[in-house]
């Protein structure tokens, strides 16, 4: 698939990766993870017209499911599995057909239970969205155990 490790323990990033290839919604949509670091993941997809809403731009939804699934995916990066506790996205600019979009997320910080995090949805240099995300650990990661 292309992904990079950017520093995390080879197993984490394979499970991390794999999962996300066998996601049912990933692959409904056509997003990918771009990359995966400590703290850090990038997921990217290709608009398409089935991305579309009613006013025949892409959908915004897209856009969060990118910013949350980044932030996610940044969280799962440090060995936790966190769920979606709130979300806020400013929708700053349209998004574009036929372009690669790109989303980076980040946590800012894992506490015991509560885990924030941020994405920045790009296509190219262009900001599209903003998202501040608030997460609740559910519990570790059991990769070390896998393959």
């Amino acid at each position: 698939m292309g992904s990079k490790n950017l520093g995390i323990d080879e197993r984490l990033f394979d499970h991390i990766v794999g999962t996300a290839e066998d996601m049912p919604f990933y692959t409904l949509l056509g997003v990918s993870i771009s990359a995966v670091g400590p703290g850090y993941a990038e997921l990217s997809v290709t608009t398409r017209r089935d991305h579309a809403n009613p006013l025949g731009t892409v959908h915004g939804g897209l856009l969060l499911t990118m910013a949350d699934g980044a932030m996610g995916n940044a969280i799962r990066s440090l060995g936790m599995i966190g769920v979606t506790v709130d979300c806020s996205t400013a929708m700053i600019s349209p998004t574009p057909f036929g372009e690669k979009i790109v989303a980076q997320g980040r946590v800012l910080k894992a506490g015991r239970n509560m885990i924030f995090a941020e994405s920045k949805v790009f296509a190219g240099e262009k900001l599209l969205a903003d998202t501040r995300g608030t997460f609740y650990k559910t519990s570790d990661i059991d990769y070390r155990n896998q393959g």
